[in-house]
């Protein structure tokens, strides 16, 4: 089964890593990925840019309409996600809680909906 790590925090609290700090999680989380992939258990892992770089999509009686950020009005944001494949649940909570930024904020775990008859 596929499971999405989806990574929340604060932008700001990125922000406020010293340089030197800043370089550490990059390196951190780049190694956590490698070894991911060296397990055989990864499909993609990638951080998002800034939220601030974000749009929001609906459409309405189809019309489309986009606003800027996300849709939620909430302290975190999405940050980025890790794609695995794993047998069961242990796995990817497992993996969820060695992802550098767990740290500094919140993994969502969640199993990918495969759509019957795709």
């Amino acid at each position: 089964m596929k499971y999405v790590c989806l990574v929340y925090g604060e932008e700001k609290d990125l922000h406020a890593l010293t340089p030197a700090k800043s370089a550490k999680l990059d390196a951190d989380s780049l190694a956590y990925d490698r070894a991911l992939e060296e397990s055989g258990l990864l499909i993609v892992a990638q951080a998002l840019q800034s939220v601030k770089t974000a749009k929001t999509v609906r459409r309405r009686q189809g019309k489309r309409l986009v606003i800027d950020g996300p849709f939620a009005e909430t302290k975190e944001q999405l940050l980025g996600f890790v794609m695995i494949e794993a047998g069961d649940l242990e796995a990817p909570l497992d993996i969820a809680a060695g992802i550098p930024l767990a740290e500094l904020g919140t993994i969502e775990v969640r199993a990918i909906y495969d759509i019957p008859g795709s």
